[in-house]
């Protein structure tokens, strides 16, 4: 059961990475800090991502080191923070940083270790 759970945490994972950086596109950090429908839209794809991170077992952590968990659940409280410039910081920095790195390495484990992301008993 514990596979299935992380399978369906790593799809979750890879489709709000891949929301975040379709919303993120072609923006200058004072476009998306200024806008607030997309600034609110990505700021839920992030928690999203962040919470189903946080989520994901020991062992399947193990088996995808390049992938920047600490990272991530540094990034959860910041996230839930009171607007200003900590939460503006770690929404940049997520969309900038985070997100493209962990689209990346989710795509090379998904070549390396497809059975990690399979949702099948």
């Amino acid at each position: 059961m514990t596979s299935i759970i992380n399978g369906a945490l790593l799809g979750l994972i890879e489709r709000a990475g891949i929301s975040v950086a379709i919303l993120v596109e072609g923006l200058a950090r004072d476009e998306l800090l200024r806008s607030r429908l997309t600034r609110a839209e990505v700021l839920r794809q992030l928690m999203t991502l962040a919470d189903s991170v946080g989520q994901v077992d020991a062992p399947a952590r193990a088996a995808m080191p390049e992938l920047d968990w600490s990272g991530w659940d540094a990034m959860r409280p910041r996230f839930a923070s009171a607007p200003g410039a900590a939460l503006d910081d770690a929404l940049w920095f997520a969309c900038e940083s985070l997100v493209p790195a962990t689209l990346l390495w989710l795509r090379v484990y998904q070549q390396s270790q497809p059975e990690l992301f399979r949702m099948v008993a």
